[in-house]
């Protein structure tokens, strides 16, 4: 894939994960909070290997 495919993807997961934490804060469900949360942890990784690829093979 992509260098700048992989970066858009995470940054619609993290968007993603904002979202269901937003719900999950309007609910009162903190599960769904949580689950939030942790999709933008995920993202932020993928969003970092997506920015260490770029500068890599940038060089």
């Amino acid at each position: 894939m992509g260098k700048s495919t992989d970066m858009a993807r995470a940054k619609a997961r993290r968007l993603s994960g904002m979202k269901k934490e937003s719900d999950g804060i309007a609910l009162g469900d903190e599960r769904m909070k949580a689950e939030g949360r942790q999709e933008q942890a995920e993202a932020r990784r993928q969003e970092e290997r997506a920015r260490a690829l770029r500068t890599a093979t940038d060089r």
